[in-house]
């Protein structure tokens, strides 16, 4: 890999529009190194490793900031695991009720029933969605 790609070449390689390395940059998610004409230039690898860890990032739902922090420590970008190991138990909650929420969508349209709400099973997930929204709610 060359040592500095302008925003055209960055943009082709990580699959991001130019206006999103833009507004990374406002963020200070990302730097670049200076311009060329009217493009801006990064360093190839800093640039790359950066937006690497940024979609990941994305991928386990942080938010920018969160991510912005992990970027810019002073010794570099660094990931405090317990930090990680919170966003995993976040991320298995959302699994667990996403598993819940498609076993009773399955549950619905294989339900013999002709009418859901005869069916024991359904006003059981019923009552369960009920309970959900308190615990939202609180």
């Amino acid at each position: 890999m060359v040592d500095e790609l302008d925003i055209s070449e960055v943009s082709e390689l990580s699959g991001l529009p130019a206006s999103t390395l833009r507004y990374y940059e406002e963020r200070g998610l990302i730097k670049s190194i200076g311009r060329k004409g009217l493009k801006r230039v990064y360093h190839a690898k800093d640039v790359m490793t950066r937006l690497s860890l940024i979609s990941l990032g994305r991928e386990a739902q942080f938010t920018l900031d969160e991510i912005n922090v992990m970027l810019n420590k002073e010794k570099g970008p660094s990931i405090e695991r317990l930090h990680l190991q919170a966003k995993a138990s976040e991320l298995q909650n959302t699994i667990d009720n996403l598993m819940t929420l498609k076993n009773a969508l399955l549950h619905i349209a294989n339900c013999p029933e002709e009418d859901h709400l005869l069916c024991p099973k359904f006003q059981k997930i019923m009552s369960i969605g009920l309970r959900n929204n308190r615990k939202l709610n609180k």
